[in-house]
């Protein structure tokens, strides 16, 4: 039972005993509990007024991995003194432990503290909102106000830097140009046009300017072959999840725990096209992206910060929630595809069937890579070396990567029949 209730019950009694026995001693016991309850509303409504509570998060996107910041400020507006507060935060960010109890906080002063949380997994996550709740010293009311609105994070997923990325051979000796206009200085310049305001001086044509008396500008073309496709399959039944962390690492504090990517062959795939994204995008290459997951996510390859923002956005949030198999996705997204292009396929599947799609889209001219997370090393029963064996035939650059690699030296170092069985 509560204290007010206990209050209130004492309240009754001793009102019961006044009107039964008529003795004053009665009716001051009486006097004094409606007072105390009468007080301490006063006090713990005072308590969580006149107060303001500023939220800074340093930033709005961060990376699994890194460690995101915080700084809490919280200030009492009035002269009368907080005794206590209790500040509760109710963010979705894993392991993120903002609220605190702050102690005595004198009139017209301000206690302030900063949280640092390592972001152990991507996706978008609210930060907030937050509760402050605050009574009277003998605990007998207990009061809450919501005095911060709730805002969003997005954690892009974990990424690795390469040192060399193994791209297959071209097939063609050059690339055909593909008729697609494009707002990039590239190789192939394809015409001329007015200067519109936004188009950089590096794309005037001087001499076409000073015969017309008027500014040109250069228009350019894409070249096929500089497109990287990547293809990444997030079909449900061939992802695996492994055991989670040991109970020593879990018996350590959260922000003491080293980072490690979550044992699951989506977590992984979804690390592995974000750091080649990240490398290629790097270089201004063209990077397009096309995963079947609930729904069908396609971009169309681009260079640029834009770009890259709107790749990580998409793999920060997208889940193994596909019902397409990957050799079905590879049939439907190959014609489309120019000739020439390069297309990196990333899958945890063992099946055969998208080896053979892979031949045909190699024989169809496009650079076929295919990174094969292994997820016989997650738990899965299947073994991929006789999937990473048809690839290797069909001329297909291969690479695995297993539980507990690192992805850049995975892919960086050619995969062996004998690692893989």
């Amino acid at each position: 039972m509560t204290r007010y209730r206990v209050i209130w019950l004492l309240l009754l009694a001793t009102i019961v005993g006044a009107l039964s026995s008529g003795r004053s001693l009665w009716w001051s016991f009486a006097g004094a509990l409606f007072s105390l309850i009468v007080v301490s509303l006063i006090w713990s409504w005072v308590s969580i007024n006149w107060i303001r509570l500023r939220r800074r998060t340093l930033t709005r996107v961060a990376q699994a991995g890194q460690t995101l910041e915080e700084q809490f400020v919280l200030h009492n507006l009035s002269i009368v003194p907080k005794l206590w507060l209790e500040v509760r935060d109710f963010s979705t960010l894993p392991d993120h432990s903002a609220s605190r109890v702050i102690g005595l906080i004198p009139g017209k002063q301000w206690r302030g503290w900063r949280v640092q949380t390592i972001c152990r997994e991507r996706g978008r996550f609210v930060l907030g909102p937050v509760v402050v709740r605050s009574g009277d010293p003998l605990g007998i009311y207990q009061m809450e106000r919501a005095i911060e609105r709730a805002h969003t994070i997005l954690v892009h997923p974990a990424t690795e830097d390469f040192r060399e990325f193994p791209l297959p051979l071209g097939y063609l000796p050059g690339g055909d140009t593909h008729r697609r206009r494009t707002h990039y200085v590239t190789t192939n310049a394809s015409g001329v046009r007015d200067y519109m305001t936004g188009d950089g001086i590096n794309r005037i044509h001087w001499p076409i300017s000073i015969k017309r008396q008027r500014l040109t500008v250069k228009e350019f073309e894409l070249d096929p072959l500089s497109d990287l496709w990547i293809l990444l399959d997030l079909q449900r039944e061939v992802h695996v999840e492994a055991e989670a962390l040991s109970d020593t690492d879990n018996a350590l504090a959260p922000t003491s725990r080293p980072f490690v990517l979550p044992a699951s062959t989506q977590e992984y795939a979804i690390s592995i096209a974000a750091s080649i994204i990240k490398h290629f995008l790097r270089q201004d290459r063209p990077v397009g992206l096309i995963a079947y997951g609930r729904h069908r996510e396609a971009f169309a390859a681009e260079r640029g910060e834009r770009q890259y923002d709107k790749l990580m956005e998409v793999l920060s949030v997208v889940r193994a929630e596909g019902e397409v198999p990957f050799h079905r996705v590879l049939r439907a997204e190959s014609p489309a595809l120019s000739r020439g292009a390069t297309v990196i396929a990333i899958s945890p599947s063992a099946d055969l069937s998208w080896s053979a799609m892979a031949q045909h889209m190699t024989r169809a001219g496009l650079r076929m890579m295919a990174i094969v997370v292994d997820a016989h090393s997650f738990g899965a029963s299947q073994s991929c070396a006789p999937l990473v064996g048809a690839l290797a035939q069909a001329g297909v650059v291969v690479r695995v990567v297993r539980r507990g690699d690192s992805l850049a030296t995975a892919i960086e170092q050619p995969a062996t029949l004998a690692a893989s069985a």
